[in-house]
């Protein structure tokens, strides 16, 4: 079966690399047990890799009341309506380990408002969308109606700018063609068997 190549632009080796990204990359490898396609493909501009992963990680890995599986809710559901097949998998995958719920990101990718969410979450998703399709209309109203939920200004900037940024990677997964890697179409999808 001939694989199709992750990206339509050219991938560097892994060898090739400046040491940093090989760093980052081998990292993420012996974490995963296998290189997401996107860091292989995103390699191919290193400056722009660099400021890329630089703020993904800013932003995801900061503390904040926001949970990881929450900040991957918000990715999935604006992901599916951006038509992002690399990051609907890659991050639904994710979501479906870091929460427990195979069924979950599919329903989020799909159907947001069909989704098993509490209120609050339907409400961060409702503001999430409302980022990524109408942000020209976000207004106090939507404010107000996080806060009501418990979300701070700082809440609200996480879920905006999680949105914005992976409006950013949705489009140039699209651009480039870039192919979810096998492995995490399965993850999370039926529980570990214990030897």
């Amino acid at each position: 079966m001939n694989v199709p190549p992750i990206s339509r632009y050219s991938v560097p080796a892994l060898a090739d690399l400046p040491d940093d990204l090989r760093e980052k990359i081998v990292a993420v490898q012996d974490k995963a047990g296998f290189v997401p396609n996107i860091f292989l493909a995103l390699a191919h501009r290193p400056d722009e890799f660099r400021a890329f992963f630089a703020y993904h990680d800013a932003l995801l890995l900061r503390a904040s009341s926001l949970t990881k599986g929450e900040k991957e809710m918000i990715i999935v559901a604006t992901s599916g309506v951006n038509r992002c097949l690399y990051c609907v998998v890659a991050h639904g995958a994710i979501l479906r380990v870091v929460e427990k719920k195979p069924l979950l990101a599919d329903q989020l990718a799909t159907n947001p408002a069909k989704a098993d969410l509490t209120p609050r979450q339907h409400a961060m998703i409702d503001f999430a969308l409302k980022v990524c399709s109408e942000a020209q209309d976000v207004g106090e109203a939507d404010f107000t109606a996080l806060r009501e939920h418990g979300f701070n200004d700082e809440d609200i900037w996480d879920i905006g700018a999680i949105t914005a940024l992976f409006a950013l990677s949705n489009r140039m997964a699209n651009l480039i063609s870039l192919r979810p890697n096998d492995e995490f179409f399965l993850l999370g999808r039926v529980p570990k068997t214990k030897a």
